[in-house]
């Protein structure tokens, strides 16, 4: 995943300028609608245009390909979820030691 920053600035009336790179990469167009998300201290700007119906047919696509079944995802994603757990113990423990 590639994470880039921008420099924008808000003008009369909150409007912002989506830079021209970002609007070409999410192919938009005066008009589109965007998706603005707020957490605590920041925001996440995206357009509003649904991926998730796309995403999923490409994901079922790929596992489909790869012979993977929920299952077996699932199982794969606990036992991630337990060496990150683990990993962030021994991590707060080396914390405890210092």
């Amino acid at each position: 995943m590639t994470v880039n920053t921008f420099p924008i600035k808000m003008r009369e009336r909150g409007q912002l300028t989506i830079p021209q790179a970002v609007r070409e990469e999410w192919a938009t167009q005066n008009g589109d609608m965007m998706t603005l998300v707020q957490f605590e201290g920041f925001a996440v700007l995206a357009p509003a245009n649904l991926k998730a119906p796309a995403l999923a047919k490409e994901f079922s696509r790929i596992m489909d390909e790869e012979q993977v079944s929920l299952a077996n995802l699932l199982e794969g994603l606990a036992e991630e979820r337990q060496k990150s757990h683990e990993m962030r113990q021994q991590g707060m423990s080396q914390q405890d030691d210092n």
